[in-house]
């Protein structure tokens, strides 16, 4: 069984690709994927993200605002009451981008920590988004108290001393479909080095397609791709890296509910 740990189920190609949620869901199922992490990137798509996968019992929801997406505005007694939500298990997607937005730094910083401090107050983990951001990430994370809730590093792509200095915080890595990509050497070599035991699956759908499907839209039924080529990078099968990654969701994911 596996569990794509970060996707974005309101931003899949229904047009064309998919006939509507319950296809995309049913093409996962079909690889052995069984549970959804649904993840919110503003405010304003929450409750349509929600409307959306009310009905499925095996999809999870997180609340917040990428820090691409600050422009979108954060009022903070509205997240507050979105994050409480029985169906939202984690908060974010959060965290620091300096690559694209290096401008906005101040004010990416300022709704990253009031995102921590609601993770906090109401112990659910965090999924962090972070690029060429790595001191202000970890600073931020450190001076708010996360270790008092945990997290995710999600989709990383930073260096080794990072993931090892946030797993000492408490929190896991998630890898994406990137550690496929050929130019990937040094995901690789961190992965590798990485236990199994603090990493974390996930696609980033509809983004960062796995090889062999680069360059076409993601979806959660390719995270078996990932699962697969971390076996070959750490020298165990597919299986087990989905057995201990789903089992790592649930521990981090504590009110996420495993039928």
């Amino acid at each position: 069984m596996l569990v794509d740990s970060h996707c974005h189920l309101d931003k899949l190609d229904y047009e064309q690709l998919h006939t509507g949620i319950d296809d995309v869901l049913a093409k996962a199922k079909a690889r052995g994927v069984e549970y959804f992490l649904s993840v919110g990137v503003t405010l304003r798509s929450f409750p349509t993200m929600m409307e959306m996968i009310e009905p499925h019992d095996n999809v999870f929801a997180s609340c917040g605002v990428h820090p691409l997406d600050i422009d979108s505005g954060l009022d903070y007694e509205q997240f507050k009451t979105y994050a409480q939500h029985e169906r939202v298990v984690a908060i974010g997607e959060t965290g620091l981008d300096y690559h694209y937005q290096p401008e906005t730094a101040q004010a990416q910083q300022d709704i990253f920590r009031q995102h921590v401090r609601v993770a906090v107050e109401l112990n659910k983990p965090l999924i962090i988004h972070t690029r060429m951001a790595r001191e202000d990430t970890m600073r931020i994370l450190r001076e708010e108290g996360a270790e008092k809730c945990g997290g995710v590093l999600h989709c990383f792509t930073e260096s080794l001393e990072m993931a090892q200095e946030a797993i000492e915080l408490g929190f896991y890595i998630s890898i994406s479909g990137i550690v496929t990509f050929n130019k990937a050497s040094e995901l690789k070599n961190v992965v590798s080095k990485l236990p199994l035991e603090r990493l974390l699956v996930e696609t980033d759908s509809p983004y960062l397609a796995p090889i062999p499907y680069r360059g076409k839209e993601n979806q959660p039924a390719y995270v078996k791709e990932v699962a697969d080529y971390i076996g070959l990078l750490k020298g165990v099968s597919g299986e087990e890296v989905a057995k201990v990654t789903t089992e790592n969701f649930f521990k981090l994911f504590s009110r996420a509910k495993n039928k």
